[in-house]
């Protein structure tokens, strides 16, 4: 039996339209990387020249107009070809520019700070100081997290500072260390707080004593004068009994070094309060070692 073959337009259509599609699609993407490899644009060029002077006038075009991400990259490949040569100065200083531009703050800090110690007869040599101390103080983070960049652009500010007395960011470098320092004394009063809280009252005082010497300059002192007293009288009332006189004694000596030296505090009353209990804990307990000394004796 010979079977019959069923014209189906629309079957020939189909196949024809997906061969016609598969046809335009392979011709397309002949044309675009055809004229993605004939039309290069202009930085795609200079990234693969040789010709050192365009590219340099290129990098520094591309600075001028704030391009900096396009700069750094000319300025990477041609720092190599101009070591020794007069224009080093110069387009090394703009490539830590553009780091810090750029935001990326640790290797600007790092460029700066090697540009300071190279060019040292550099007219650029103190702003280049400056700027790697100041992109160590961007990296400072909040007061709760570690420190090294705050402590890191303190020094690098302060040794500014002392390097360069007449410099005009001197002002602005002595505000940046009053702001830092700001901050580690929070983070410092935080962590007294925390043993204060957990009732470590011994190391509340630690940390609030070398405050004082860290800080001496510190606005609160009257607070932690204060907080002193409370760790003090609070560590004497908790105290096994053989070291509570020592203790009182002590919160006595703070209690009593707070009332002369803030005569005018809203605490005083209650600082009042704690020097009258301290000073009869220590007369009850004077009376109890006499106590015990005359029974000893009879």
């Amino acid at each position: 039996m010979v079977g019959i073959v069923v014209y189906n337009p629309n079957v020939i259509t189909e196949h024809y339209l997906c061969a016609l599609m598969r046809y335009l699609i392979i011709i397309s993407l002949f044309f675009l990387v055809l004229f993605s490899t004939g039309c290069k644009s202009e930085f795609e060029k200079m990234r693969a020249s040789n010709d050192t002077e365009l590219v340099y006038k290129k990098a520094i075009n591309y600075y001028k107009d704030k391009d900096y991400y396009k700069a750094q990259v000319l300025l990477e490949q041609i720092l190599g070809r101009y070591r020794g040569k007069k224009e080093a100065e110069d387009l090394y200083f703009k490539y830590a520019y553009t780091h810090y531009y750029l935001k990326n703050y640790v290797l600007a800090a790092s460029y700066f700070q090697n540009f300071a110690n190279t060019y040292i007869t550099s007219d650029l040599r103190q702003e280049a100081a400056y700027m790697s101390a100041y992109c160590n103080y961007l990296q400072s983070p909040d007061y709760k997290l570690d420190q090294t960049y705050t402590y890191k652009a303190i020094d690098e500010l302060q040794n500014f500072i002392n390097n360069y007395p007449q410099n005009e960011r001197v002002k602005d470098a002595n505000k940046l260390i009053d702001e830092l320092r700001a901050k580690l004394e929070h983070k410092t009063m935080d962590e007294a707080d925390l043993y204060y809280n957990l009732r470590q009252y011994q190391a509340a005082t630690n940390t609030l004593q070398n405050m004082l010497k860290d800080f001496p300059d510190s606005r609160n002192v009257e607070t932690i004068r204060y907080m002193i007293v409370k760790s003090n009288y609070n560590l004497a009332s908790n105290s096994i009994y053989n070291k509570k006189l020592e203790r009182f004694e002590n919160a006595q000596i703070s209690a009593e070094f707070f009332m002369s030296k803030f005569p005018k505090s809203k605490l005083r009353k209650e600082i009042s309060q704690i020097l009258r209990t301290t000073k009869q804990n220590i007369k009850n307990l004077n009376d109890g070692y006499q106590n015990k000394s005359t029974g000893n004796r009879s």
